[in-house]
């Protein structure tokens, strides 16, 4: 009677585990949608779409999809630098990194550059460094000249805190909705 008892539990276990798997996919594909919408309605809502799809825990490929096609459209570069680095941290992401990283090299302000500079495993650095020299920024200039200088490679900050260097991670950044 014990064995069959425990079998009982075990299947009660089993199925409310299903049920609870069931509940989650059922949200985020909830949420995938409220968040597509967003996405293919609103100007300049990438930001927005990112911080929901971090709540909700995740989304659908369609909606990261969603997001990019937003970033292009709009030629928003701070939404392709936060999407950019989401992308470098989840490989199997259906979307372009490389074109978000150029988006973000070729539009973004000296922040996003140097953001990217420092946040990606392996940045485009000699296109970063362009960029910056070219915007005769010199506090970006000396920002930059300062992290090359003990990182000549630009391996990112991934690759100096697994070397014991410290480097600040860059957060959020200032984005600009207007660019």
């Amino acid at each position: 009677m014990n064995n069959q008892t425990s079998e009982q539990l075990n299947e009660q276990r089993e199925a409310a585990e299903q049920a609870a798997i069931e509940k989650r996919r059922e949200r985020l594909k909830n949420e995938s949608t409220r968040i597509i919408e967003i996405a293919n309605n609103e100007s300049y809502s990438a930001l927005k779409c990112i911080h929901q799809l971090s709540v909700a825990g995740g989304a659908t490929e369609a909606t990261y999809v969603a997001i990019e096609q937003r970033i292009v459209v709009d030629q928003d570069p701070a939404g392709a630098y936060h999407l950019a680095l989401l992308a470098q941290n989840t490989p199997d992401l259906p979307i372009d990194a490389r074109q978000l990283i150029e988006l973000v090299v070729n539009k973004g302000d000296n922040h996003q550059r140097l953001a990217l500079l420092k946040n990606l495993p392996l940045p485009p650095v000699d296109l970063i460094k362009e960029q910056i020299l070219a915007s005769d920024d010199g506090e970006a200039i000396g920002q930059m000249n300062a992290y090359l200088q003990i990182n000549p490679e630009g391996y990112g900050s991934h690759h100096m805190l697994s070397s014991g260097q410290s480097d600040q991670i860059v957060p959020l950044s200032r984005g600009n909705s207007n660019n």
